[in-house]
């Protein structure tokens, strides 16, 4: 059977075989939709081909590529072709099968339950780690196989990027870099998220939305943080924060947790021109954060005011004051934040949060950027409580 699938014209080159197949570049450019129907096309046509999809960390089938490749399988119109189990997706006519794995969890002797594999597809390769690389690429050998990567860059020296952009990157392979101007089908959603960036940071918009390398250096405020799919715990004393914006500025709203010596975050609402009217269903997007206690930026009583009166009585306003920004952030630089991967603004908030630098020298000055920071702010709030209270008990020890 011949599917009938609109390709971008950049993906054309990657329809040829080749060893390693790489698509790289920023956000909307397609990448991922493009090699799940790729994959889901192969499988129609190979009714026993046997393909895994990887991730660095993969804690639950949730976070895997399942639900796209669902998605492409319904999509195409293909839905008889393949028996759509909970962790993984077979072939109907044959031995063919899809799998979904986290690389981190694989050892020397797991790994060779992939010998034999057709393809091996790295979603997220900015974070494969060069221990799974390693283990990864002997072990798909089967003749005629392949590996594929999608990626957004982040670091020159990433082990992806040495291996597939660097000076020697192995025999066979085609490499795309691709962005949202090359996406036919690019969303006015993240058009206007992209153009929200463009005008207000343009070295976030050049690597979120073009691709590039990030190049803060040492300028970034926040180095100990990781995205990590993880689950609440049933008795989690949540924390939640907000800030206001409207025209230029988003209206947040996050939560987290903290167990240890590590803060977790866990959702986010986030929204560019929010009514004030809306601002209470916006914050519904975020489990149960009517029934917890909400520290909100306290430039905007009115605000406030009205969410006290409609649906969140609980909220109450940040104490802030001087020198509450610096004591905020050292101390969220005092945890290992862990942040769920469907917190996408606070992810990119935090890769981009920036202290500034001297024009003339280039140096790292000790004052924060105001931009990239509304998330942040509103973590800050969400943890004003805990903060004080950790002081208060430090100066009583």
């Amino acid at each position: 059977m011949n599917l009938d699938i609109d390709t971008p014209p950049w993906a054309i080159p990657l329809l040829s075989p080749s060893r390693y197949k790489g698509a790289h570049g920023g956000r909307g450019s397609g990448k991922s939709h493009f090699f799940a129907e790729l994959l889901v096309e192969e499988h129609v046509a190979n009714k026993n081909q046997k393909s895994v999809c990887i991730r660095e960390v993969q804690k639950s089938i949730k976070m895997s590529a399942k639900l796209l490749i669902e998605n492409k399988i319904e999509q195409l119109g293909v839905g008889h072709y393949f028996e759509v189990q909970e962790t993984v997706v077979k072939s109907r006519r044959g031995s063919g099968v899809m799998i979904f794995q986290g690389m981190q969890n694989h050892t020397a002797d797991s790994i060779k339950s992939l010998e034999g594999f057709d393809r091996a597809w790295v979603e997220e390769a900015q974070s494969i780690s060069q221990r799974s690389l390693d283990l990864l690429r002997p072990t798909i050998r089967k003749s005629e196989s392949e590996i594929w990567f999608s990626w957004n860059p982040q670091y020159e020296t990433d082990p992806v990027d040495v291996l597939l952009r660097g000076e020697n990157p192995p025999d066979n392979t085609t490499v795309i870099n691709v962005n949202y101007s090359d996406n036919p089908w690019f969303p006015d959603v993240l058009r206007e998220e992209m153009e929200y960036d463009r005008r207000r940071d343009y070295d976030k918009y050049l690597h979120v939305w073009e691709g590039q390398y990030q190049t803060f250096g040492e300028a970034l405020v926040f180095r100990n943080w990781s995205i990590e799919e993880f689950d609440a715990p049933p008795d989690a004393v949540f924390r939640l924060g907000a800030d206001w914006g409207f025209a230029i500025d988003p209206t947040v709203l996050i939560r987290c947790f903290i167990i240890g010596r590590k803060l977790f975050v866990d959702y986010e609402a986030y929204k560019i021109g929010c009514e004030i009217t809306d601002t209470p269903a916006l914050f519904d997007a975020v489990p149960d954060a009517r029934r917890w206690p909400i520290t909100a930026d306290s430039a905007r009583p009115e605000t406030i005011s009205y969410m006290k009166r409609n649906g969140y009585p609980r909220i109450q306003s940040a104490a802030k004051g001087a020198g509450s920004v610096e004591d905020g952030i050292e101390w969220l630089k005092s945890f290992d934040l862990i942040v769920h991967p469907r917190c996408k603004h606070t992810i990119s908030e935090l890769s981009a949060y920036r202290y500034k630098q001297d024009k003339l020298t280039g140096a790292v000055l000790p004052i924060f950027e105001d931009k990239n920071n509304h998330l942040i702010d509103a973590l800050r709030y969400a943890c004003e409580g805990a903060r004080r209270g950790s002081y208060d008990i430090g100066r009583m020890l």
